[in-house]
């Protein structure tokens, strides 16, 4: 083993052999799904295996040309599906590449950042406050370093770290709660503590959305109905041609035409590739279903501090009231000595060139006290070569002029109204007390120190510059707006009042949210924006508070703090520069560049990947009307061709219809005016009874068009061969004229023709190629039954067609003129 005082780390030959000693540090390896998973779940699904058997009844009853079409049809299904899968499944996988945690190490004397897998035994770990512990380590450097064991222990209160044998041990998955430090690994993977228990965050199942609820039950009332409507066809079929066999394969077109299998496949492959684009726009989003409530959010509260302001923290005043005027440098004495907070990190700054003698290298931290208590504090004791201590102290006014027992009433007086004028300027107060301690030993608290109240130190964070249009953008969307911060109340008006908060009237403590009965606050949280002097408890509270109103909360939160209302709140939101990898564990979602306009494009996003979802769903819906009506009710009626369609007809359907619900309405662009509209209620249907009313109506006409032709063609002495092709031409022409017009339910054509989307003329161009090859072709026209049309014969169809579903834009324009003469 390297020499333990040695912070050079390992070299990259020393990295391979610990990897090859040690093994990885991994607990649990999801295993990549491969082709022949997916293929294997492709041949489980219902519409596969009813593809099997019409390939085997035709191989039985000597159709072999048909049985073998069936086979190459199968082919093609297989790959689209595989095809589909695979983009899901890429996006996902690069979902989790993203998502991956890094840890920064020591190696070849120099830091770098690495994913928690690739850490060894051996390497040497840097860690600060909120971030979750990668591997197991001992303690070689530590500053004010407390860590929050519970997930081992189940203590609830953060553990004092040391290098002292007994209190230097380090341990995977838990968190560091304060603090700083350097370590040792000294084991990784399933050879932790934690990995010994056999946990693995991998194998937690996570439980369905509402949204894919809906979906799902849809699916299975649709083939419920469907296998019920299969039977009586069946019946019907075996009435007419009288063979057991035969009458199977007639129905064997009904019972496709049925399952809606591309709406599952619509949902996981919208949420996915959803969830990827939006890693595009430096906005991760860990698992896909945070999507489908990103559109329907209706609340978010963000964090003040690096969210609303610049987190670039400067000493704007120092108010002395010690004898020696040294309060700047007792408040330098009481942060770290390595700050690694912008506040602190101010303070070293406004030292540094208040004072020509810096006194910092002459003195060593001997002993320190973490941050702790509501209000907190924190201290820390220094030692020079001489003997000579320095203690001091800095933490929320309350508590300094608490501890500072010598304070008359006049004093205190003074100091709060202080407090309260620097406050109302918008900058973040802290008070700063000292102490003479010549004893070795130390008090076991530090609020029994013989403090000495020194001064106030106003530091400033201004607000974004482009904050105001960022909430201006969440306000056009229908979102409220709240802030919650530690900072004092006047601190956080001001900072409101800078951002254009909006009713910022009412300001709620954190002390009072906790002493609120549940009822009232509920009332509270609807007409307050501001929350001030907010400690993790209050948070949650005004989170559960939210929810229970009906409210769909994104909370925002960098802290280790902030993690239970990050995971309570339905899209918590992390910054990916400062926050801390606690925040970003619990946290559903995640800023990479902390900019809070993400946070605009992402709801924009959500929506749009909402409505181009239910797009998708209408369209299935309206197309796998016509073809399940042609199927029956020339059985039911008795009409003289009683069958239309043939099980390969509906299978070339589908090669259309599955690219166009799970590809090309994936790709449409955003609808104008969707960020101004107001958000879904969280309990809202997948569609009204309306909409769906209007998805099957538009499913009727398209009905009424194509069996007008047949009629038409039988009264014109066609034959079956050919009221088949006017049958079959009339609907892939209509699919053509659906899938343009179901681009928008409020935009015409005249205005969706506009949109940019390379999938629709894609798809479009091979449905033309199909019809083509099927009318034109005589083989292909052969195997699908059916005989050439004429070019005047094309023209009916499509004529038939555009009417059957161009009435639709009439009545998309007829409505929208409507809406605007009601709103002028």
């Amino acid at each position: 083993m390297p020499d333990s005082s040695s912070l050079h780390g390992l070299t990259d030959a020393q990295v391979q052999d610990s990897r090859a000693r040690h093994g990885a540090n991994t607990l649990y390896l999801r295993p990549k799904r491969q082709f022949w998973n997916i293929l294997f779940e492709v041949i489980r699904e219902p519409i596969f295996l009813l593809l099997v058997l019409g390939c085997l009844l035709y191989f039985a009853i000597g159709d072999d040309t048909e049985a073998w079409l069936m086979v190459v049809s199968i082919c093609f299904v297989i790959a689209i599906e595989i095809i589909q899968e695979y983009r899901g499944e890429k996006a996902l996988e690069a979902l989790r590449q993203y998502a991956a945690p890094k840890v920064t190490v020591v190696r070849n004397g120099k830091e770098v950042s690495i994913s928690n897998e690739e850490l060894v035994v051996n390497d040497i770990l840097l860690f600060a406050e909120g971030e979750r512990l990668a591997a197991d380590a001992i303690v070689l450097e530590q500053h004010d370093l407390g860590v929050d064991e519970a997930i081992l222990t189940g203590e609830s209160l953060p553990v004092n770290k040391t290098t002292a044998a007994g209190s230097n041990l380090l341990f995977q998955g838990t968190i560091v709660a304060s603090g700083m430090g350097k370590a040792r690994v000294s084991a990784v993977g399933a050879k932790t503590e934690f990995g010994k228990l056999g946990q693995s965050i991998e194998s937690i199942e996570t439980e369905p959305t509402p949204l894919q609820r809906q979906i799902d039950r849809f699916v299975r009332q649709m083939m419920l109905a469907g296998l019920i409507a299969f039977l009586i066809v069946f019946g019907i079929n075996f009435y007419y041609v009288g063979t057991f066999v035969a009458a199977l394969l007639f129905s064997l077109a009904f019972a496709l035409a049925l399952i809606p299998e591309e709406i599952p496949v619509a949902f996981t492959s919208f949420m996915a590739l959803g969830a990827y684009r939006m890693t595009k726009q430096n906005i991760l989003v860990k698992q896909p279903k945070t999507v489908e409530s990103l559109g329907s959010a209706t609340v978010i509260c963000l964090d003040k501090t690096g969210t609303i302001t610049e987190n670039r923290m400067s000493v704007a005043e120092v108010f002395d009231m010690g004898s020696r005027d040294s309060c700047l440098e007792y408040a330098m004495w009481a942060s770290e000595p390595e700050p690694f907070d912008a506040m602190e990190k101010a303070i070293h700054d406004a030292y540094a060139k208040a004072n020509k003698a810096d006194r910092r290298p002459a003195f060593t931290m001997v002993h320190e006290y973490p941050l702790e208590g509501v209000p907190p504090m924190m201290t820390h004791i220094y030692r020079d070569a001489v003997d000579h201590q320095i203690v001091a102290t800095k933490g929320a006014v309350e508590r300094i002029v608490l501890v500072c027992r010598n304070l008359d009433d006049e004093t205190k007086t003074r100091i709060f109204k202080k407090t309260h004028d620097l406050a109302s300027k918008g900058y973040r107060i802290l008070g700063v007390a000292s102490a003479t301690w010549a004893a070795n030993k130390f008090p076991d608290h530090q609020d029994e120190f013989p403090w000495q109240f020194e001064g106030l130190i106003a530091l400033f964070d201004p607000p974004k510059k482009n904050i105001q249009v960022v909430f201006n953008h969440f306000y056009e969307a229908g979102i409220q707006v709240k802030m919650i911060t530690g900072d004092y109340p006047e601190t956080a008006l001001n900072i409101a009042r800078q951002s254009g908060l909006q009713h910022r009237e009412n300001v709620l403590t954190g002390e009072r949210v906790m002493q609120m009965d549940f009822e009232t606050l509920r009332t509270a949280v609807q007409t307050t924006a501001v929350f001030a002097r907010m400690f993790p408890g209050a948070k949650l509270r005004v989170v559960e508070a939210l929810k229970a109103n009906g409210e769909v909360v994104a909370m925002s939160g960098d802290g280790v703090n902030d993690g239970p209302a990050l995971k309570a709140a339905q899209i918590g939101v992390a910054m990916g520069k400062r926050g801390t990898e606690v925040a970003k564990g619990a946290a559903s979602m995640v800023l990479l560049d902390d900019n809070l306009d993400r946070m605009v494009t992402a709801i924009e996003l959500g929506r749009k990947i909402y409505n181009n979802l239910r797009k998708a769903i209408r369209y299935v819906i309206s197309i796998h009307v016509p073809i399940v009506l042609i199927v029956v009710l020339p059985l039911v009626f008795g009409w003289t061709y009683l069958h239309m369609l043939a099980p390969i007809h509906v299978i070339f359907m589908e090669l259309i219809m599955d690219p166009t619900c799970a590809v090309a309405y994936e790709n449409e662009p955003s609808e104008p005016g969707l960020l101004k509209k107001a958000p879904r209620a969280a309990n809202a249907p997948l569609f009204t009874g309306q909409e769906l009313w209007l998805s099957i109506f538009q499913g009727l006409v398209i009905t009424a068009g194509i069996l007008g032709l047949y009629h038409y063609a039988i009264g014109q002495g066609a034959s079956e061969e050919k009221t088949r092709a006017f049958v079959f031409a009339t609907l892939m022409l209509s699919n053509v004229f659906l899938t343009l017009a179901n681009r928008s339910f409020e935009q015409t054509i005249v205005k969706t023709i506009a949109y940019k989307n390379r999938a629709i003329p894609l798809i479009l161009g091979i449905a033309a190629l199909i019809l083509s090859a099927v009318l034109f072709i005589p083989w292909i026209n052969n195997l699908f039954q059916m005989e050439p049309l004429s070019w005047s014969e094309i023209g009916l169809c499509t004529l038939t067609a555009g009417v059957s579903v161009g009435w639709f834009e009439v009545w998309k324009f007829v409505r929208r003129m409507t809406v605007k003469r009601n709103s002028a």
